[in-house]
């Protein structure tokens, strides 16, 4: 399936932005400014199920093969997030990107109660700019605002997939295929510290962003910039040089 993608900046090297469950490309929007304004050309890209892109026959697999199809090949960095941090994993063979980042990856994901698929309907179906601000005070206005946009344009059926195939189910990846970063929260749900134990012994560096929670790019922007350190502007040869 090709899915909806949205390019900015012009400069030489290329960073590839992948949202999580329930956002669209327009969760990136603060850390895409950053990148552009440092000289770096920005694709992001809204997730089957999400924002402009086609809805249905969700799979885990369906995660990978959409981003492999949809996404330039040989990008200097691919960041990921939450589900989308396990999208660009199953795909990363195959985007090749120099490096990546997975923030917060939803790896291992507990399971859910039966009814968190109609919960979280209730949740969409309920947001506004006042619940969310709630939920997310430290937030800009701008991500407020971004996050009920994302909720009016999300596939609820998407949700059930999650709770039925991504939580409970280890999709720790086997190996490190790129210089690889995991930037996890600072009490993280999913990347527990036995996973971060896992994901080093695996081949990724794993940080903590101090005080943030699982969106880390919208609770601390300037932390979240200041985490990738070593992996958002050097070369790959430095990054490996950086991780071992």
């Amino acid at each position: 399936m090709k899915l909806e993608t949205y390019t900015s900046g012009t400069g030489n090297r290329t960073v590839l932005l992948v949202h999580g469950s329930m956002s669209t490309h327009e969760t990136w929007h603060a850390v895409e400014e950053a990148l552009v304004e440092r000289g770096h050309r920005v694709v992001s890209v809204d997730m089957r199920g999400h924002g402009g892109s086609p809805r249905g026959d969700y799979s885990v697999a369906a995660l990978g093969d959409d981003l492999a199809d949809s996404l330039p090949t040989g990008a200097d960095l691919a960041v990921g997030h939450s589900t989308g941090a396990v999208a660009l994993s199953l795909a990363v063979e195959r985007l090749r990107p120099a490096r990546a980042v997975y923030v917060d990856p939803a790896f291992r994901l507990p399971p859910m109660h039966a009814d968190a698929g109609e919960r979280m309907r209730r949740v969409c179906a309920d947001a506004d700019v006042a619940h969310v601000r709630q939920r997310n005070p430290r937030w800009a206005d701008a991500d407020v605002e971004r996050e009920v946009r994302g909720f009016a344009a999300f596939d609820p059926e998407f949700f059930d997939f999650v709770a039925e195939e991504i939580a409970g189910h280890d999709l720790l990846p086997d190996r490190a295929v790129v210089p690889s970063l995991v930037l996890r929260a600072e009490n993280s749900v999913t990347v527990t510290p036995r996973t971060a134990h896992d994901l080093a012994e695996r081949g990724f560096t794993v940080r903590v962003a101090e005080g943030a929670g699982h969106c880390v790019h919208r609770d601390d922007l300037s932390g979240f910039l200041a985490a990738l350190e070593g992996f958002l502007d050097a070369d790959a040869h430095e990054v490996v040089e950086a991780s071992s």
